[in-house]
């Protein structure tokens, strides 16, 4: 049996066959969670020993289960526990951002085996930034020390309107002559998935984090832009068309800011870091100071660089601008905890490593906004797996779709 096999859900297959891959993934997935006899196997397939017996013979003959050891008992025979060998298959995740590249390979046991995080990357929409990125991609596969084979798929992760279901990114690389992920499994040898940053962000934070515990979850992943993505009864939450989450796109502020979706007022286009950058060199200009200015020329300076200043040097004008953004986002939170009453909210992305410089205007604005009804079983955190968030995501989100169907 080939890796490829476990995802392979045509129709057109023979349904004998089809029955056996769903059993493959299902006892791959019940030992992937604690070492089982086959009894346990059988009792919880609902499939006979002899049917068990050969399924698991063909996963141990292809190095993915192997055989544990033998219980203690009483008397009698003892019977055989079965496991999975964590390195036998690896999920890989890639955090594409606007100017770099993340890469994580997961395995069966959810451990983080390699990483590469934030290589240098421009992303553009053309085909030559998109030959770029599959380059890269096969330059991180070959440093591995582990066969392009047992990579059983990949996540590629990218901001903007994902439609992950049919493969389209709607806001970068979309070419009418194929769906992207199809583009990018052909470039890459590698079965291909795509997915919004948002969800894969807060995906791996409910898969890992102290989200699991919660079913309800709203995540703010304010980075260069500003989307949220929404765990909606213990599942990602896509809407109608696969587009869910866009609130920074939202046209209800009284300004005169184009945003990059053409509107003027988006509620990204004065929470975002973007506009942390925009604001904070406006200050500079306007005769503010900042230790970043004895650094390097005011065009230079980015969004890192102020998050680096408030939270390693207390620059204050860093402090300044980074609270004043807070604040707005607080406000407007408000709107969404008024609406879906969540159990968890986790801010994340770029801006969380401004740590409570941004979290605590926040939460202050949270508490002057919200319905106190609503905050009293509500939490509110900073994410935990940091600039790691997607990859691990991403990884989660391939495991889910392995086992879907089981």
């Amino acid at each position: 049996m080939i890796l490829s096999e476990l995802l392979d859900s045509r129709e057109q297959v023979p349904l004998l066959t089809l029955r056996m891959i769903k059993l493959k993934r299902s006892i791959i997935k019940l030992l992937t969670n604690e070492e089982k006899t086959i009894v346990e196997l059988c009792k919880e397939t609902e499939f006979s020993i002899p049917t068990v017996t050969k399924v698991l013979a063909e996963l141990m003959e292809a190095g993915i289960v192997f055989e544990k050891g033998k219980i203690g008992t009483s008397g009698g025979r003892r019977p055989v526990i079965y496991g999975v060998n964590p390195n036998s298959a690896f999920f890989m995740g890639v955090d594409v951002k606007r100017d770099s590249v993340s890469f994580g390979l997961q395995n069966f046991k959810n451990e983080l085996v390699y990483e590469a995080i934030r290589l240098p990357y421009k992303l553009e929409d053309n085909m030559e930034s998109l030959d770029v990125l599959c380059g890269m991609i096969n330059e991180f596969v070959s440093t591995l020390p582990i066969p392009r084979e047992k990579i059983v798929s990949a996540c590629v992760v990218f901001t903007g309107r994902i439609n992950s279901e049919k493969g389209y990114n709607n806001t970068f690389f979309y070419f009418e002559d194929a769906p992207l992920d199809k583009l990018i499994e052909s470039k890459i040898n590698i079965k291909t998935f795509i997915e919004n940053d948002s969800r894969a962000m807060l995906y791996g934070e409910y898969c890992s984090g102290d989200a699991g515990r919660k079913k309800n979850v709203i995540y703010l992943n304010i980075s260069w832009g500003f989307g949220i993505s929404i765990i909606c009864n213990g599942e990602l939450y896509y809407g109608q068309s696969g587009y869910s989450g866009e609130f920074g796109h939202s046209p209800i502020l009284d300004n005169e800011i184009i945003c990059e979706c053409s509107k003027k007022g988006c509620i990204q286009t004065e929470m975002s870091g973007e506009t942390i950058l925009r604001l904070f060199k406006e200050r500079l200009k306007e005769g503010s100071t900042s230790m970043l200015t004895n650094k390097k020329p005011i065009e230079d300076i980015t969004m890192y660089d102020i998050i680096h200043a408030a939270t390693e040097n207390e620059d204050l004008l860093a402090i300044e601008v980074i609270e004043k953004i807070g604040e707005k986002l607080g406000r407007y939170l408000s709107l969404i905890v008024n609406v879906f009453n969540p159990d968890m909210v986790i801010l994340g992305g770029d801006m969380a490593a401004a740590g409570s410089y941004i979290e605590l205007p926040i939460r202050t604005a949270l508490y002057k906004y919200s319905l106190n009804l609503l905050l009293q079983d509500m939490t509110l955190k900073v994410s935990s797996l940091g600039e790691k968030a997607a990859i691990i995501g991403a990884c989660y989100i391939l495991q889910k779709r392995l086992f879907a169907n089981e």
